[in-house]
């Protein structure tokens, strides 16, 4: 089998879209397959629009990534003659189309993010963190503490009880230097990467932070092992109202690829 696949580097966290369509049964197989031969975080399959949307992308375990979805903007807009502009991106993970704003000549692309769907809370071994549920995917935001495979065993029974994930992370924060490190699972594909960035992670971070923030715009930018995201969350009334990530994001060309 021949297919042909497309880099994405989104601050750091390696994607492949794959251009060519492929059944969903073999979605798994072959996602493990590219992210071994070619040295990514994940894959996402690039499929016709059913929603009106500009394109539709479906990550490889049916997940929403917003880094992946805020690349996807950025391939549609070149395949279309789009140098600056919004479009409305399909993606797994989340009911509706997306609005990804695109600039070509500053090489960046900034999403709009899914609200939370439930966030508290929660101690793990004692440290105080904040479970946030954003609907098919979910984090545990931890600050200081050590990023280790140890740890993110330990808090894994958090998200048990959450229902229809297709992924989940620890985010171990710094909130002092404003950095982080993701830690992200699929179960679908029985992957635990050490992402380079994780946009849905950085939202989970900002989301955490401003729990207690006054109402109106919460800023930040996250350094990650491989890149920067730049978070915004409105509050209104005390309650989350908008999100969005952003940063740069460079695209590969196609190459050719025989499984």
């Amino acid at each position: 089998m021949k297919l042909r696949v497309q880099r994405a580097d989104p601050a750091g966290n390696i994607t492949l879209f794959v251009l060519d369509p492929v059944p969903k049964g073999d979605r798994a197989g072959i996602s493990t397959c590219l992210m071994s031969r070619l040295s990514a975080e994940q894959v996402g399959f690039v499929c016709p629009p059913c929603q009106g949307g500009d394109g539709r992308l479906e990550m490889m375990a049916g997940e929403f990534c917003g880094n992946a979805t805020r690349a996807f903007g950025m391939l549609t807009a070149q395949k279309r003659g789009i140098t600056q502009g919004r479009l409305l991106i399909e993606t797994s993970g989340c009911p509706h189309p997306v609005q990804v704003s695109v600039d070509l000549k500053a090489g960046s692309a900034q999403a709009q993010m899914p609200l939370p769907r439930g966030m508290g809370r929660t101690e793990v071994d004692g440290r105080l963190g904040t479970l946030v549920d954003l609907g098919g995917i979910a984090h545990f935001v931890v600050e200081d503490v050590p990023p280790s495979r140890s740890f993110f065993e330990r808090a894994e029974p958090l998200f048990r009880d959450i229902p229809d994930l297709d992924a989940y992370g620890v985010i171990f924060l710094n909130p002092a230097e404003h950095t982080m490190t993701p830690l992200v699972k699929v179960p679908a594909t029985n992957t635990l990467v050490w992402e380079g960035s994780c946009g849905s992670g950085s939202l989970a971070a900002a989301l955490a932070q401003s729990q207690d923030a006054p109402d109106g715009p919460f800023v930040r930018s996250y350094t990650q092992p491989a890149g920067v995201i730049s978070v915004t969350v409105i509050r209104r009334d005390g309650e989350e109202v908008f999100a969005s990530i952003g940063g740069p994001v460079i695209l590969d060309p196609p190459v050719e690829v025989q499984l």
